[in-house]
């Protein structure tokens, strides 16, 4: 028998390729930084939410597009159980919290409510989010963009003006690799990547001792690897968790904490670059 090679077919690979997309901007702000990981699980959702609070710190006026449509955080994240009204029944208005312009498919319904949606679902409530909701005058938009390098991070990558993608992983090994491939995609498709940060990057006792219980500087070294700018170590730490499980992100409730500092020193990185 002939020995054949697996992989992908000319006709499949052809298929990938990237075409040549419009990019548009989106209506009522400035810059657009979407928020990835790749990798599930690993704290991006609540990065995003810091973020954008440490931005508006910064007296910027920012918004958070929440394009996790299987599984919106926003409403949890900051306690928003109302849901967005309109004024002429097309365009809908995002709902403001803690200073910040609001918009997730967690608003339009129930909070156990499964999205048994395929992917032209996905990419037409991307495409309603992005066009149809009235945000007004933004400096940054910030996208809570689901895990992966499916629909959802295609049609921002192709059709949308996205300004830069800020990376979130945990450095272990196994959520690394889910990174790189990340990387490469973003690179590809010509979207310019600000930076990595490494979330959950140690845990630290009362007494000041650190343990690395996810590995050590990995996100750091992926970084450098690709030459991309590391942006930060963000530790576990439980202040963080219950902040973000009350609805009320702990850089909005507590300005003075460490990790909130943490949060504003990677906001000021992201500043200089724009």
């Amino acid at each position: 028998m002939n020995e054949k090679t697996v992989g992908l077919s000319n006709t499949f690979k052809g298929n990938t390729t990237p075409k040549n997309f419009t990019k548009n901007p989106i209506k009522g702000t400035k810059f657009t930084i979407a928020i990835s990981s790749a990798k599930g699980g690993v704290g991006k959702s609540t990065f995003a939410m810091n973020f954008a609070l440490a931005l508006k710190s910064l007296n910027y006026k920012v918004g958070i597009l929440d394009a996790d449509i299987y599984g919106p955080s926003l409403p949890k994240m900051m306690s928003i159980k109302e849901k967005p009204k309109s004024e002429d029944g097309k365009y809908m208005i995002p709902i403001e919290q803690y200073g910040i312009q609001c918009m997730s498919i967690g608003f339009l319904v129930d909070e156990e409510t499964p999205m048994i949606w395929r992917g032209p679902m996905v990419t037409s409530a991307i495409k309603t989010f992005t066009q149809k909701v009235l945000w007004k005058n933004l400096d940054f938009i910030i996208i809570d963009m689901p895990p992966g390098t499916g629909d959802t991070q295609l049609t921002f990558a192709q059709e949308i003006k996205v300004d830069g993608v800020i990376i979130v992983s945990t450095p272990q090994d196994i959520a690394l690799l889910d990174v790189k491939r990340g990387i490469k995609m973003f690179d590809k498709l010509k979207v310019p990547i600000l930076g990595l940060v490494d979330n959950m990057s140690f845990f630290e006792t009362d007494e000041g001792k650190k343990y690395n219980i996810f590995g050590k500087d990995g996100v750091e070294k992926v970084a450098n690897n690709f030459k991309k700018k590391f942006l930060g170590q963000i530790p576990l730490n439980i202040d963080l968790r219950i902040a973000a499980d009350t609805g009320k992100p702990l850089v909005e409730a507590n300005s003075n904490h460490k990790i909130t500092k943490i949060f504003v020193e990677i906001a000021k990185k992201i500043n200089e670059l724009f």
